[in-house]
């Protein structure tokens, strides 16, 4: 590690000996029935745990701020990234120790990673218990040894995540009386003011994406699975497209759902567990995932149930579109339980094009998958969020902007080094609308995704017959056994073709304006993989 601990123990033993935890790394029954029995949340039919998260039913990109350190200035994206000082985030410690200092908290002693030459270990404290055991869950867990978990060492970095505390803009630098910040230098995370538990894991997850490039490891928002010939492959996408549904396929061994590295040993996962969209989940599109929710202790945020019999509606989006589970990965049948895989073969680029421009598949060039991966595309449909009334282009750099610390560059030329490096695959997958825009067209058939993924995982599609894009210039297969030929060219599923031309050609003007900002940062050759204008 290469970034300086001054102060720390100090500050966190402070906050140990304030904040007596006496509920240390409790098992999972035990947190559960804690949970119950404080009115936390309820017992579905099942097993399952539902809580509610109340305000804050999805991440709050805007109230997650970077202490501005001197020795990480010149690190941070600043453009995508909000600063308080260490003064600030000093104040905000010590109100929030006081806060911890009148109630019960609990603590996990987890890692991030799975790779042991670049795990980190984190405690992380909870003021609630279904927190914790939505913590447990979802990093990994190190063995028992008596009472003791075997973490081999103090912390890296704490997580002190504490909803009942409301933060003072005026008094804590925040925008908001919810915040989440980061010190690098204290290795320390404060979340205060939301109960949306993912705050903690995307924590741990910007904290490696900060560390892992020092060490030309690569930090990935992405699935992984592995088939039966080692064949490991890459999901890249943002949330909603489709990376925990596509990578849980009982053909082949599920590594994660969410976060992996990419290092000198192969993949990695950053997690034990998985963290999935439940809105609309049915057991017949996906099985595996749909039996999580009647185990015991999986944790089920906002999903709608019956008083009476406990029964779940995954349709009723009342409180949320973005309902979620989190379970640990051993309830996925075939799942890998060391969270590791070889070099990948295939990089799956995975887009919800709402728009019903984007082919279902396509081959990338290297130069390609590099222009795809710094405009990290998908799009938001309407009535998802509050004023979206028609599809709205989504542009995430590297599928995952408001986690990564670091300019985008960083990441990009990285993973080009590893692709070069490894011979990597790359294919873009639409998982969206084809025969119109949202609105007008169908949601793309998870069936005809699985078998266009079937066969660029097992090398057929690279022997289809190809036609280039006439826009986006990529290649899009034109006959895949067991594929209706139709669906392949996205204009012609449309019944105008002269309106698929205008919303493409719209499409692409957006694809090059998001991109100006990488120009300065990219080769020429990738500059040239951008959309044409027509």
């Amino acid at each position: 590690m290469s970034i300086s601990v001054v102060g720390t123990a100090d500050a966190i033993s402070c906050f140990e000996d304030a904040a007596p935890v006496t509920r240390r790394n409790l098992t999972a029954a035990a947190l559960f029935e804690h949970a119950v029995s404080d009115n936390e949340g309820q017992i579905a039919a099942g097993g399952a745990l539902v809580v509610r998260t109340g305000e804050h039913t999805g991440r709050s990109a805007q109230d997650k701020f970077i202490v501005d350190h001197d020795i990480i200035r010149d690190k941070i994206w600043w453009d995508a990234n909000k600063a308080i000082t260490p003064d600030q985030f000093d104040t905000l410690y010590d109100d929030m120790l006081a806060y911890a200092g009148t109630r019960e908290i609990y603590a996990q002693d987890l890692k991030g990673g799975t790779d042991k030459d670049h795990a980190i270990n984190v405690r992380v404290f909870t003021e609630f218990a279904w927190h914790s055991l939505f913590i447990q869950h979802l990093l990994v867990r190190p063995p028992f040894e008596g009472r003791l978990l075997d973490t081999g060492g103090e912390p890296d970095f704490r997580i002190i995540d504490l909803p009942g505390f409301s933060a003072d803009p005026d008094r804590h630098g925040s925008r908001t009386g919810t915040v989440i910040a980061v010190d690098f230098e204290r290795r320390v995370v404060l979340i205060a003011g939301t109960s949306y538990a993912g705050e903690m894991k995307k924590s741990v997850f910007t904290i490696l994406n900060f560390l892992l490039p020092e060490k030309r490891v690569m930090p990935m928002h992405c699935s992984v699975n592995v088939g039966q010939n080692n064949d490991s492959a890459i999901f890249f996408g943002l949330s909603g497209t489709g990376k925990t549904t596509l990578s849980a396929d009982p053909n082949r061994t599920l590594i994660g759902d969410d976060e992996h590295g990419w290092s000198e040993n192969g993949l990695f996962n950053f997690e034990g567990g998985c963290y999935a969209k439940m809105i609309r989940l049915s057991p017949e599109a996906e099985p595996e995932i749909f039996a999580t929710t009647s185990k015991f202790a999986t944790v089920l945020e906002n999903v709608i149930m019956d008083p009476a019999t406990r029964t779940l509606d995954f349709d009723d989006a009342s409180l949320t579109e973005n309902t979620r589970g989190a379970y640990p990965i051993n309830y996925i049948p075939n799942a890998s339980l060391d969270g590791r895989a070889p070099h990948p073969k295939n990089i799956i680029m995975l887009t919800c094009d709402a728009f019903g421009v984007m082919p279902p598949i396509a081959k990338l060039s290297a130069e390609q998958a590099m222009y795809q991966f710094l405009s990290g595309y998908t799009a938001k449909v309407a009535g998802t969020e509050k004023g979206v009334t028609e599809p709205q282009a989504t542009f995430s750099t590297c599928f995952g902007a408001p986690f990564m610390p670091r300019h985008p560059s960083e990441y990009g030329a990285l993973l080009g080094e590893l692709i070069d490096q490894h011979g990597a695959a790359c294919w873009l997958v639409n998982t969206g609308w084809t025969g119109g825009p949202h609105g007008v067209g169908s949601r793309m058939p998870i069936k005809a995704t699985r078998a266009l993924l079937a066969a660029a995982l097992d090398g057929s599609l690279n022997q289809a017959p190809l036609a280039k894009h006439p826009i986006f210039g990529f290649d899009v297969p034109t006959e895949v056994a067991g594929v209706d030929a139709h669906i392949l060219d996205p204009r012609s599923t449309w019944q105008d073709p002269v309106a698929y031309d205008a919303q493409a050609a719209k499409l692409a003007a957006m694809f090059v304006e998001n991109f100006r900002i990488f120009d300065a940062y990219v080769s020429e050759a990738v500059k040239a993989a951008a959309p044409q204008l027509i």
